[in-house]
């Protein structure tokens, strides 16, 4: 059976029915995981059986905000199969401190309860957990559960966040995180030529991964059991650690195959807290798995920002200055305090600007709590991407032509930004460079204007960026494990910190493995799953994997591949330079006949110790943790076309064109497939999702009826093309998982506002449905 994977710069063919040979770095071939997960054979929370497994489910808030009078769950625990029902009250004795914050403490952090106790802060506010035989049982008990509740005025939007109660009564002004830098701006925006002045709103959306949350807990003698849908096994069993406060207890977290994450899975959270209080309460095996309506409107949830942006430019379109402020709205307990800092601090990191400042803050409200989503610093990108171009239409130049005088370009380097950031090998200005050569512009232009005397309305919109990756600054990713063995067999087996949501690790890792040591990448297994059998490693997060994993595995390879050819050669009497390994073959330079089998090797690695070198240990494994640089930056730059009906509203997506720098391509199929996942995402954040709240902070999209996904027929095939420009990191690579989610919104919003630019549409509220653009369109033919 052949298998293929089409790209508009080519086709490749595999076949399954011949042996995967030792492959190069760059190379495609199909995903070790993917024969597996195709054929439903997968593992996920919700396959996992263990025999006595009790089912839960929550008793949540009707109302946004409000005091708990009594709960009544006399008709719920009579129901027969029902074996408890907990309250806030009735996990006080295991003094759980489950924190809104990082691992360090941050500003706005405080302790968030698995369960209210005497008031519910937002709907879907977890009031109980009830505990049966199975999740039918425990739905209906749930049902049954009687609460009182005395309804009070909820703080609903930033707006009300300002002028409204105290969401948390120590908290003044609802601001629960503020980062500012100030600037000297003098007269500039007074004096300069040109001054772009926008306002834009990021609508609130939903992480919606095809596998919702879920977690299997049990409490097996002194060890806690966790299976659980998560981005990292180690990060989650460390805050465990903390949370629960059990110092008697060993934490193993297993996280088989993970149906997506996007950030919603980096924690544990209220829920999955509440059902592990339940197993070390009841002293049984208890699960959860979230459902579709619950995964929608009470998991936490993501973007919701406001942002005003003011650039002032000289006569020439050079950049002069800009002032930056904004706000977030956290809900009630963000999983991260959050105030917009890091869209704030790389808003302007591909452009030369002389000055620049900002000022923005986190603020409380009473609903959902958000956390990270794949690219959380984007409104960076959005903002800056989308005044460009509202400044080139006043100017009446050329937006790529704005952006050529602006952009960091190699002869910059090393640049140091407004705020003393310092990009050493950054590429936005030859990414585009080489977008250009895809995208014949001049060509379009005249195609644009033919369409319009035929009453149709193209646009272009061009877009680019840098993007900050596997940032060992910040603590918890500030290295990464690889244990790397080649056993008895010639077998290679890597522990690694990594994790895959579908980032398909389990092959690059392999790859890169395979490809350093010269075995076939079908004999490399990859253990990424479980926290007991690797060490530490921060796992999925911050487009990390490749950079601080693959870095990691690298060196750990070659570090062992070293010690397979000190072992050679003393075995056959040959020098370690002579030595090399490939397709599982061990060769001497110049000597035929003294090649030798991998698993040869080996054997006498762990079974004949004597034979080895003096003094060297037995086997053949290495333990080595990576350090990559503080932060490893990617490049890119995206051309989009669309046609906008003026009578309907409706977008359609012509043409996709992206031109990245990742580095070091290990297996382009997964690079060029992370980047297209998260422009179906930019597309869905522009075109469809939205999740509003009414006055009284009810959700109003419960459903996929209602929340609007990207459809397969919403997404263009995607145009590919890459410069390569290795990183300093160990491999050279550099991180490309949330590139598309952070560029592809301005390349799509540029799109449709030069297609609408004859009727000098400027809204920036997203997102851009046909009756919002066709409101937009009435209002600027007006």
């Amino acid at each position: 059976m052949r298998h293929y994977c089409r790209k508009n710069i080519g086709v490749w063919a595999w076949s399954y029915s011949h042996p995967l040979r030792a492959v190069s770095l760059g190379n495609g071939f199909p995903r070790l995981e993917d024969a597996r997960l195709l054929t439903g054979r997968g593992t996920f929370v919700d396959d996992v059986v263990i025999p006595g497994t009790l089912h839960a489910a929550f008793v949540r808030s009707p109302v946004a905000r409000g005091k708990i009078r009594s709960i009544d769950t006399s008709g719920a625990i009579s129901l027969p199969g029902v074996q408890a029902i907990l309250r806030g009250e009735d996990l006080a004795p295991l003094d759980l401190k489950l924190k809104s914050g990082h691992v360090t403490p941050m500003a706005g952090e405080r302790i968030v309860p698995a369960l209210a106790t005497g008031e519910v802060l937002y709907v879907g506010d977890p009031v109980a957990i009830v505990i049966a035989d199975d999740r039918y049982i425990a739905e209906d008990a749930a049902g049954l559960v009687v609460v009182d509740y005395e309804e009070e005025t909820p703080v609903v939007t930033m707006a009300d966040a300002r002028t409204g109660a105290r969401v948390h009564p120590d908290v003044e002004g609802n601001i629960c995180s503020t980062m500012q830098i100030p600037a000297d701006f003098g007269d500039v925006f007074e004096t300069a030529a040109h001054v772009v002045s926008e306002t834009i709103r990021h609508q609130r959306i939903a992480h919606s991964p095809m596998e919702t949350r879920g977690i299997l807990a049990a409490l097996r003698g002194e060890q806690l059991l966790v299976h659980m849908a998560t981005q990292g096994t180690h990060s989650i069993a460390r805050d465990l650690i903390g949370i629960l406060g059990r110092p008697d207890l060993d934490i193993r977290v297993i996280s088989k195959d993970v149906g997506g994450a996007f950030g919603l899975k980096s924690r544990p959270w209220r829920e999955e807290i509440a059902v592990i209080g339940a197993a070390l309460l009841l002293g049984r095996p208890v699960k959860w798995i979230e459902d579709r309506y619950e995964n929608l409107t009470t998991a936490n949830q993501a973007r919701e920002q406001e942002y005003r942006i003011k650039v002032a430019f000289d006569a020439e379109g050079l950049l002069l200055a800009s002032h930056f402020e904004g706000e977030v709205n956290n809900g009630v307990y963000p999983h991260y305090p959050d105030s917009g800092a890091a869209a704030a601090i790389f808003l302007w990191a591909p452009y030369k600007i002389p000055r620049y400042g900002f000022r923005s803050d986190g603020l409380f409200t009473n609903t959902v709590g958000i956390a990270a989503y794949r690219g959380p610093w984007a409104m960076e990108s959005l903002a800056r991407e989308t005044a460009i171009d509202i400044a080139a239409r006043k100017m009446g130049i050329e937006p790529v032509e704005l952006r050529r005088r602006n952009l960091v370009k190699a002869a910059d380097l090393p640049h140091t930004t407004t705020i003393g950031m310092v990009l050493e090998d950054v590429t936005p200005s030859e990414c585009l460079d080489q977008l250009l050569t895809k995208v014949d512009l001049a060509a379009f232009r005249k195609e644009q204007a033919e369409a319009r005397k035929q009453g149709r309305y193209l646009g272009i919109g061009i877009a680019t960026y840098v993007e900050p990756t596997a940032m060992t600054s910040h603590a918890p990713f500030a290295s990464e494990i690889a244990t790397v063995r080649i056993g008895p067999t010639g077998r290679v087996t890597a522990g690694l910190g990594t994790h895959s949501q579908g980032q398909g690790t389990q092959t690059t890792m392999a790859q890169i493995i395979a490809d350093t040591l010269g075995v076939r990448i079908e004999e490399v297994t990859i253990v990424e799953d479980d926290s007991s059998a690797t060490g530490y490693g921060g796992g999925a997060g911050g487009s990390r994997q490749a950079v601080a994993g693959g870095g990691a595995a690298m060196g750990a390879s070659q570090m062992l591949l070293a010690k397979v050819k000190q072992v050679a050669a003393h075995l056959l009497n040959a020098s370690p330079e002579a030595v090399r390994v490939e397709d599982g073959q061990v060769h001497v330079e110049g000597a035929p006949e003294m090649t030798r089998s991998l698993s040869e090797i080996a054997a006498v690695a762990y079974n004949e110790p004597k034979r080895l070198p003096e003094g060297m240990e037995a086997g053949l494994e290495i333990n080595y943790r990576h350090q990559s640089p503080p932060v490893t930056f990617a490049s890119a730059a995206h051309a989009c076309v669309v046609e906008v009906c003026t009578e309907t509203g409706r977008v359609n997506i012509l043409r996709w064109v992206a031109s990245e720098d990742c580095g070091v391509v290990i297996h382009p199929a997964v690079v060029e497939g992370q980047i297209a996942g998260g422009l179906a995402q930019a597309i869905g954040m522009v075109l469809l999702e939205d999740m509003p709240f009414d006055a009284q902070g009810n959700p109003a999209a419960a459903t996929f009826k209602d929340y609007l996904l990207p459809s397969i027929t919403d997404v263009p095939e995607i145009e590919f093309t890459h410069i390569v420009t290795p990183a300093k990191g160990l491999g050279g690579f550099r991180g490309v998982g949330e590139g598309g989610a952070i560029i592809g919104p301005p390349a799509l919003i540029n799109a449709i506002y030069d297609a609408l630019s004859p009727f000098d549409v400027t809204c920036l509220d997203l997102p851009l449905s046909p009756s919002r653009l066709l409101d937009a369109i009435e209002k600027g033919s007006r």
